[in-house]
């Protein structure tokens, strides 16, 4: 999975260069109110030109605390998510995909998560992938969420 991530990547940011030759515009982002990724290897976005790309963020609070529940830790990640989003300037009308991750994913599960989503997004559902998963990075994580988002409203819309 991880070297699949890294190709994405690499495509997207060729892909994205403003012309045949040109590196992209790489900025990094890490808002305050967030916990410090560095330690850990990664940055919380990135914006490549007009998008955002946000790293998966999980229930864990700015100190680190991770609730129990399920549905406790889509709402904060969905909270991590909009502060992500501040950061680089975006509103969750602007995110065009998400990709979503599930430690042993049910319908219970799947109702919460739809609960949070609506709660967040409204009637703007961006496109998503669910993904179960038999455990994700920290010891009792149930739930992540990365995303990208476009940066330009205008471009959104079309």
């Amino acid at each position: 999975m991880k070297h699949l991530i890294q190709t994405v990547g690499a495509i997207a940011m060729l892909t994205f260069a403003t012309t045949p030759g040109e590196a992209a515009e790489i900025r990094t982002v890490n808002p305050d109110g967030l916990y410090d990724p560095a330690p850990n290897g990664y940055s919380h976005a990135m914006i490549v030109n007009d998008l955002a790309f946000i790293a998966g963020q999980g229930g864990e609070t700015e100190t680190g605390d991770l609730a129990p529940e399920f549905e406790a830790q889509v709402a904060q990640a969905y909270r991590n998510l909009a502060v992500a989003l501040d950061g680089v300037g975006a509103r969750p009308e602007q995110v065009v995909r998400l990709t979503t991750y599930v430690v042993d994913h049910d319908q219970v599960k799947l109702a919460a998560l739809t609960r949070q989503l609506k709660a967040v997004f409204g009637s703007h559902l961006p496109t998503q992938t669910l993904v179960p998963v038999p455990r994700l990075a920290l010891d009792g994580m149930l739930f992540e969420v990365d995303a990208i988002a476009v940066l330009k409203s205008e471009d959104a819309a079309r």
